[in-house]
């Protein structure tokens, strides 16, 4: 039975991308290379709506980004508010001290989303603090946070905004300049529609003027130097990077206005048929990327879905064999469809009061209801 993915990461890849993966390889010291790589950042830029060139990639997940962020823009020392509402902020967390960051821990509940209020307070007790770490879209609990809205108190501070967009790039209609974003992470197994293996570092103008050379791999200065040439400082992953100029097409030839709402179609279609099915939404400010429903017997019901093909994520940490995360990215929504009638049938054979078709019918509406029907 083909197993299809609901999982945030990695997702379904498009045919286009597989085809382009099926192909072989060519060495990355040449002009053939070199002129599908300038293609890519032309791309990326596009993607991202911004006029700057300040953006790398790196032959890493995303986590290897995200590292990058913390050495190239920080000295030891430095103090840094981390946002930890989840397995990601906590990794922020690690990543700070590990490199001798002093880290001022913002402990948000899974499940609930950042206060600016409480950031602005917090940025007011430390008018030393040099950089905010936050995620966009927290992928362990399906949380949004507002962004947005700490990027405007960042600004007003000349305080850093990191963010981690590794289930956002993609998913979002993105510009970090409107947002206020001074460093942006990606990766490629998430909405970018690739095998795991290539991140990507985009930059301010603000956030250049404090590039330190701490790195040796991800020292952004060298790699930048040498990507804006459409060449690059390492061995780069040659196949993936062929692969995101195919993904990134796809993406824009959609338009990200349409991603955006396709996303937040599915998104929204799911957590109203999981409702009519008697499952809990976990984030209180949830994500169109992901979906997190809490249930007592979630590992019972994601071990009875994959009997049918279907492979979802479970929760983390203290959350193991309470959730059940639903990625909506990379998903065609005929296959969230039917995501939602295999769970009906599930959650009625388990003897749960379901009525077959109710469910389907809600995510039906909703769709047609965000005009992607």
């Amino acid at each position: 039975m083909k197993e299809r993915l609901f999982t945030p990461g990695p997702v379904e890849l498009p045919d286009r991308v597989r085809t382009v993966l099926q192909q072989q390889i060519i060495h990355h010291r040449t002009e053939e290379f070199q002129q599908a790589f300038r293609e890519v950042r032309d791309l990326f830029k596009r993607l991202l709506e911004s006029p700057s060139d300040n953006f790398v990639f790196f032959a890493s997940s995303g986590t290897g980004a995200m590292e990058a962020s913390v050495l190239n823009f920080f000295s030891e020392g430095d103090k840094v508010l981390v946002v930890n509402g989840g397995k990601f902020g906590e990794r922020w967390l690690l990543l700070a001290q590990h490199w001798g960051l002093s880290p001022i821990e913002y402990k948000v509940s899974w499940g609930e989303a950042a206060d600016p209020e409480y950031v602005k307070d917090l940025l007011e007790r430390h008018p030393d603090c040099r950089g905010v770490l936050i995620q966009i879209s927290e992928t362990s609990t399906g949380v949004y946070h507002p962004v947005k809205e700490i990027g405007q108190l960042c600004k007003e501070r000349d305080v850093l905004l990191v963010a981690d967009g590794i289930t956002a790039l993609g998913v979002y209609r993105i510009n970090p300049d409107e947002w206020n974003i001074d460093v942006l992470v990606g990766g490629s197994q998430k909405a970018l529609m690739l095998p795991p293996g290539l991140s990507m570092l985009w930059f301010s103008e603000r956030a250049a003027e404090r590039l330190r050379n701490r790195a040796f791999y991800f020292d952004i200065k060298r790699e930048l130097s040498q990507q804006q040439k459409g060449q690059t400082a390492w061995t780069p992953a040659i196949s993936l990077i062929l692969a995101l100029r195919e993904s990134l097409s796809i993406l824009l030839e959609e338009g990200m206005e349409r991603v955006e709402r396709r996303h937040a179609a599915v998104a929204e279609g799911t957590r109203r048929a999981a409702q009519v099915m008697g499952l809990e939404l976990f984030a209180k400010r949830p994500a169109i990327s992901v979906t997190a429903l809490y249930h007592e017997k979630a590992e019972e019901i994601r071990k009875s879905l994959l009997r049918y093909g279907v492979r979802t994520a479970g929760g983390q940490d203290h959350w193991k064999g309470k959730l059940i995360r639903i990625s909506h990215m990379g998903v065609d929504p005929k296959d969230g469809l039917m995501l939602v009638g295999l769970l009906e049938v599930v959650l009625y054979k388990m003897g749960y009061s379901v009525r077959l078709g109710e469910a389907t019918k809600v995510y039906s509406e909703t769709l047609m209801e965000y005009r992607v029907w």
